[in-house]
């Protein structure tokens, strides 16, 4: 392995133990058992290079989500259980991998920060939506893309408040069956 991938592997490190704002070059540089001088040499900045990793850490988080996610069973189950199927998938990736989780929302801090991260991820929030649309109610979002664009809207505002009461207060936040069982009176139409 390179000084570049070492460098990368210590930032990804760094990024879930420390977090995008308090990883210094000092602690990625002996993460990843290289010179300072590395940093400057591979990506031009740390800056860059936690830019990079968290690209990265997002794109880890994007597959693990995705696989946690999907199950071939739930399009058979009638809809309320299909949900809690699905909710209890989300809480459970929430506290099997909270570090990937928090960089997550150090991303929506950073994103103010740096246009570049956000026109990155704007295709990757319309491909979301339209997949939580798909999974949760079965939207095609090119036969209905207007309400698949809603709905998945509503369910991606709806888990990220999930996945961050579940990362904060995990004892007072909501169950799989009560998010669930509120779909009637809060699904989106």
């Amino acid at each position: 392995m390179g000084n570049r991938e070492k460098l990368l592997d210590g930032a990804l490190a760094c990024l879930f133990e420390k977090g995008y704002a308090r990883t210094t070059a000092r602690d990625i540089a002996s993460a990843a058992g290289v010179s300072l001088a590395a940093i400057g040499y591979h990506f031009g900045s740390t800056e860059a290079l936690l830019s990079t990793a968290l690209l990265q850490a997002v794109q880890r988080w994007s597959e693990e989500f995705e696989h946690a996610l999907v199950d071939g069973d739930d399009a058979a189950l009638p809809p309320e259980a299909r949900r809690a199927a699905i909710w209890g998938r989300v809480i459970a990736s929430a506290h099997a991998n909270p570090a990937l989780w928090a960089v997550q929302f150090e991303l929506v801090t950073e994103i103010r920060r740096r246009p570049d991260l956000a026109e990155h991820f704007a295709g990757a929030q319309v491909a979301a939506r339209e997949g939580l649309a798909a999974l949760f109610d079965g939207i095609d979002p090119v036969a209905e893309p207007e309400r698949a664009r809603r709905v998945g809207a509503f369910y991606q505002a709806l888990l990220t408040g999930v996945v961050a009461q579940h990362l904060m207060d995990p004892a007072h936040a909501p169950r799989a069956e009560d998010l669930a069982a509120q779909s009637d009176d809060l699904h989106p139409r």
